[in-house]
């Protein structure tokens, strides 16, 4: 079978989604980069019983099906507009909870814990869609400028990385910002954190990261 460890990849962290309560039952999506081509969830398999066989690969450029006898997501187009204009190497498509919440009240998730700085700073709301469509393909693409994460009005999140557990990790860390942030606002106003300090957060985690890389086992 092709690409059968991006595929197996793929299945898994289609069912950490629905175990940890990401998406409900067939909702949400995931993708991996495989070449120039992705691997992505099929359209409406339970991810209970789903299979790496079940995954589909499709050509970035073309969009054609170059294997998998099961239709692709019906998220295929934001899929392909995100690879087509991001060098990400994964793509997590969440319903989550708190972050849906959030999606249809604010603009924004804005900077109340220092861990949004992984996500590129403000987490910004695109505007509302159909799903699907080449629509929703655009302006969530563009709510990822120079960002790893993106609301998408009364939809869900899209959390990109360069691979698919760190794009899944971002997308747990969206909700649970936005849970935070929700839970603050219940109680009142909450202080935030301004650019100049995420900036500084983002440097001290890039500079973690190199030295983790350069040292020997």
């Amino acid at each position: 079978m092709r690409a059968e460890g991006e595929r197996t990849a793929v299945v898994e962290a289609a069912r950490r989604m629905v175990d940890s309560g990401l998406v409900i039952n067939t909702s949400g999506n995931v993708s991996v980069r495989v070449g120039g081509t992705i691997a992505i969830t099929p359209s409406r398999v339970p991810y209970e019983t789903m299979t790496p066989a079940d995954v589909c690969l499709v050509d970035i450029a073309s969009g054609e099906q170059a294997d998998g006898a099961l239709l692709p997501s019906s998220e295929l187009p934001l899929h392909l507009a995100v690879y087509g204009a991001t060098d990400a190497g994964a793509v997590v498509h969440t319903h989550s909870h708190f972050a849906t919440v959030l999606s249809t009240l604010v603009d924004r998730l804005p900077a109340i814990h220092y861990q949004v700085a992984d996500l590129g700073g403000e987490v910004e709301v695109a505007p509302y869609a159909t799903f699907g469509t080449d629509e929703l393909a655009r302006v969530t693409t563009r709510a990822l400028a120079g960002r790893n994460a993106a609301l998408m009005r009364n939809h869900g999140v899209t959390a990109i990385g360069p691979d698919i557990l760190r794009a899944l990790a971002r997308a747990f860390t969206v909700e649970w910002i936005a849970s935070v942030y929700w839970h603050a606002r219940v109680l009142g106003t909450p202080t935030l954190l301004d650019g100049a300090e995420i900036e500084r957060v983002a440097a001290r985690q890039a500079d973690f990261a190199s030295r983790r890389k350069g040292r020997k086992p």
